[in-house]
């Protein structure tokens, strides 16, 4: 929806109808990590909304008190940079290098679509994301880093099998659900270990080491 005078500002409803439209870019942007069932790699729209699920189902495993609904909203925007950044891949250390930059310029473009006060709101639940000082950002950081994990141990080791992941890069991703969501700890251990045993994951760490930090 575009004013009928090119002259004219556009209307609120108009900005955050522009805002929704461009949303829908981010099913388009492909990640390295597969569906549970292995049928095909995911988008980052659809990772996006497991994410928001998760918050809702595990908001009780969390750390300190956590308010699910902004938690759920933080999700929802915090991989919208992608857009313009497109997604890159946690274990692509070259990949990585510039990724705050050109995330950064996404976001300008992508949250100065809306309304001054919602770009305010929305930008800055993307910040405290990327940030991770609070129990909110925390905890949803801690999801995103667990989804993946779910995924690719239901994918037959998925990402990690074709690119060669080893277990100490999978540990090192890990940490902020030690911190965040520690009852779930076991379960992360567990599933790095299983991989490992299958080959899904590069063991070049013994079992009895110290996990890296």
């Amino acid at each position: 929806m575009t004013p009928l005078d090119d002259h004219v500002a556009p209307t609120r409803a108009e900005r955050q109808i522009a805002f929704l439209v461009d949303a829908d870019r981010l099913k388009g942007v492909i990640r390295q990590t597969l569906l549970c069932d292995g049928s095909r790699q995911e988008n980052s729209a659809e990772h996006s909304w497991h994410l928001a699920l998760m918050a809702a189902v595990l908001a009780e495993h969390a750390v300190g008190a956590v308010d699910v609904g902004r938690v759920v909203r933080m999700l929802l925007v915090h991989d919208l940079v992608e857009i313009d950044a497109g997604d890159t891949f946690a274990y692509d250390t070259a990949a990585n290098a510039d990724r705050e930059t050109r995330e950064r310029l996404a976001a300008d473009r992508v949250f100065g679509l809306l309304p001054v006060e919602q770009t305010l709101e929305l930008r800055a639940l993307w910040e405290e994301f990327e940030v991770q000082a609070t129990a909110d950002s925390r905890f949803a950081a801690a999801l995103d880093r667990l989804q993946p994990l779910l995924n690719n141990h239901h994918a037959n080791g998925g990402s990690w099998r074709a690119h060669g992941v080893r277990r100490s890069q999978v540990l090192r991703r890990m940490e902020p659900i030690r911190h965040a969501l520690p009852a779930l700890w076991p379960t992360v251990e567990a599933i790095v270990v299983h991989n490992c045993s299958l080959g899904h994951i590069l063991d070049d760490v013994r079992a009895s080491d110290p996990s890296p930090t």
